[in-house]
């Protein structure tokens, strides 16, 4: 009994010592708790975005149409007179030059008319001469000799028709192009009016393109303009026409470009696109991956202001290239979120890391 309350003697005094001893001490900070922790790292620790400081450049703001060739002159070359096909010198797809004979139809009598004709003239211009020598010596009524000229003039009308009939025997191109069709064969009887052959000019070519009437306005006869065709070829024009009147359905302005075509490599009703030339704008280049949405669903691009704060600008699309997309809606330094634009929001504070801009590749 006595050596329990000895022990527990012992011990009270041990517990009494402990305790006095945090009298003495030095006080502590106080410990902060979980929340205050988790408050403090979320503040001190920050995002990191990669940025690029990016400048604007001067940039035409060309138009992107879709259109078709067409060549400049197309004829349905017709006969003129009735009569048998003897001869076509020229087959399907030849080029050919102004004045070339397409068909030939058979003279039949009209060479002898011609002859007749020709005799008729020379015997009236004959009647009409001695008219006016017994008119001079007064023994030829005016009646009279005006009745041998008024002869001699429709000799010379006869005699025009019948070689005007004997030449359009021969159809021939009023044109140089490219023989397209060939209804009529030879042994055909051709009548007046039915198709020898459908010629087409191709040199220039021209692309119709239809412009909407918020285009048309930029638009300046003269100017250059390019395009590509469907089968992979890059051609360069010159604007020759801009319609004033538009389309009562589609409300669209047809529009022309003229493109040599010496050889006549561009064929007609070719499905083109069509770049052509607009005002000057301010415009960054930028990689098309850097794209991106805000939540009302815009097409933009993020930033970093000098603050370190989150912007988001709403973009448009110039042109497309190889190198990069050409945009409008930047400010004109603008530093752009290149690694980093897909984990962040507009207005958040973030820590930008800057890079150079040969490390974006779209350096020039």
């Amino acid at each position: 009994m006595r050596k329990n309350l000895k022990v527990a003697s012992i011990f009270a005094a041990l517990v009494l010592l402990w305790l006095a001893s945090g009298l003495f001490s030095k006080p502590e900070a106080p410990v902060p708790n979980l929340a205050d922790a988790m408050a403090a790292m979320s503040e001190s620790t920050l995002p990191s975005v990669v940025v690029e400081e990016i400048r604007s450049e001067p940039r035409n703001n060309r138009r992107i149409f879709r259109g078709k060739t067409v060549s400049k002159q197309t004829a349905s070359i017709r006969a003129e007179i009735s009569g048998r096909v003897v001869s076509r010198p020229v087959e399907r797809g030849a080029r050919v030059s102004e004045g070339q004979v397409l068909c030939e139809i058979s003279t039949d009598d009209r060479s002898a008319r011609v002859t007749e004709a020709l005799a008729t003239v020379s015997e009236a211009q004959i009647e009409y001469d001695g008219a006016l020598a017994l008119q001079s010596d007064g023994l030829l009524a005016e009646a009279q000799l005006a009745q041998l000229a008024a002869r001699l003039e429709s000799a010379k009308a006869n005699l025009l028709r019948r070689e005007l009939d004997l030449r359009r025997t021969k159809v021939t191109a009023p044109f140089s192009g490219v023989v397209e069709t060939q209804p009529l064969v030879v042994g055909d009887l051709a009548r007046v009016g039915d198709i020898c052959a459908t010629l087409i000019n191709l040199n220039p070519i021209l692309v119709e393109v239809s412009v909407s009437e918020r285009d048309v306005g930029a638009l300046r006869l003269g100017e250059g303009a390019s395009a590509r065709t469907s089968n992979g070829e890059y051609v360069e024009g010159t604007i020759t026409f801009v319609g004033s009147q538009s389309d009562d359905v589609t409300r669209t302005y047809l529009v022309e470009i003229t493109i040599p075509n010496p050889d006549y490599a561009i064929r007609a009703g070719l499905t083109t696109v069509v770049d052509l030339p607009g005002e000057t704008v301010s415009a960054h280049r930028v990689s098309p991956s850097l794209f991106t949405l805000n939540d009302a669903g815009e097409l933009g691009l993020r930033t970093v202001d000098r603050e370190g704060r989150v912007e988001f600008y709403p973009i448009a699309i110039l042109e497309d290239s190889p190198d990069g997309a050409w945009v409008t809606g930047l400010p004109e330094r603008a530093r752009l979120i290149t690694v980093g634009h897909e984990f962040v929001a507009e207005g958040q504070v973030v820590e930008a890391q800057a890079i150079s801009v040969e490390a974006t590749g779209l350096s020039d």
